[in-house]
């Protein structure tokens, strides 16, 4: 059984879908490069993942302004 490529229509590699991939390599490369994150510092605390921008709206309240 061939397992095509949902963006593409391109068939998957067979070892790609069973690590459960539905993209292919091309479009899943594509698809990782429109992500995008950073690690932010909390205050004497531990790093925490950004993934929305909103959250770093006031995030280090000790250096001063907070919207």
């Amino acid at each position: 059984m061939k397992t095509v490529c949902r963006e593409c229509g391109d068939t998957i590699a067979s070892k790609r879908v069973k690590l459960g991939y539905k993209l292919c390599l091309f479009c899943g490369e594509e698809f990782a490069r429109q992500r995008k994150f950073t690690i932010a510092p909390m205050h004497k605390s531990n790093y925490m993942l950004i993934t929305d921008r909103t959250d770093l709206i006031g995030l280090n309240n000790k250096g001063g302004l907070v919207k």
